[in-house]
């Protein structure tokens, strides 16, 4: 399997096992790399490394392709669990198109990064996703629902994945996502984020105001409605199935 050696993979252990930091973020996060492994997959072969962190019990995973170590405009998809969709294939959302497809894209690249991040339903909590849910079924929208429950409209953190890609060495990224607020919030963090890779995914008749709301008021660069676009809609799109040089030339 290309990618990580045996001794880098030892290394990054050993440096770990006792590794204690200041931490990420408002919160002081720090994070550890706990085990490394190669996972084959149905996507490409890749190691996976799993990270704990001293604000809770939660564990996160950095599923690599090839040796990223050290590495300069590493492609990265941050993608936060969800049970519904990852799992059992919810039309409700587009997380498991989206998670699927970028395995599929970074599987096909000489190197690159998902970051696996346990931050259900936006951070919510699956409990309190399902909730949301039944207030999205009586006519709320998924920014109303959230509100409804008392939470902000993203509840989400990412200090844990800017600390995942310290933990990595990378120098830079870029980053896969239609997210500005991803971006401002890894920036904001240390990471310095050198291009950014469209993820569009195509909408169904469940997901397709899910996805409006995005839109309208995450600010995500995403066009559902034939208005006039971004400049950042305009980035040539990544196609299914393309070769990593084929992804390099679109930066030329």
């Amino acid at each position: 399997m290309n990618g990580l050696k045996r001794d880098q993979v030892r290394r990054l252990l050993e440096e770990n096992r006792d590794h204690n930091c200041e931490g990420v973020g408002r919160d002081g996060i720090c994070v550890r790399i706990e085990a490394i492994a190669e996972l084959p997959s149905r996507f490409g072969d890749f190691h996976i490394a799993a990270f704990s962190n001293t604000r809770d019990r939660k564990e996160h995973v950095a599923i690599i392709r090839g040796d990223v170590l050290g590495g300069a405009h590493v492609p990265v998809r941050m993608h936060s669990e969800c049970l519904t969709g990852d799992t059992i294939g919810s039309l409700r959302c587009d997380c498991r198109d989206q998670l699927e497809s970028a395995l599929k894209m970074i599987g096909a690249m000489e190197k690159g990064i998902v970051l696996y991040l346990r931050q259900e339903g936006r951070g919510i909590g699956l409990v309190n996703k399902i909730r949301a849910y039944s207030l999205q079924d009586d006519g709320l929208d998924t920014v109303q629902a959230n509100e409804a429950l008392g939470f902000q409209d993203d509840e989400r953190d990412y200090a844990v994945a800017a600390h995942m890609l310290m933990s990595l060495r990378i120098e830079s990224i870029r980053l896969i996502t239609n997210n500005p607020r991803k971006m401002r919030q890894l920036s904001d963090l240390g990471i310095k984020i050198s291009a950014r890779i469209p993820h569009i995914m195509q909408p169904n008749e469940h997901n397709r105001f899910y996805l409006e709301t995005k839109a309208a008021k995450f600010g995500h660069w995403i066009d559902l409605r034939g208005r006039e676009r971004l400049p950042e809609q305009n980035d040539p799109p990544l196609v299914e199935g393309m070769r990593s040089d084929e992804v390099s030339d679109l930066d030329d």
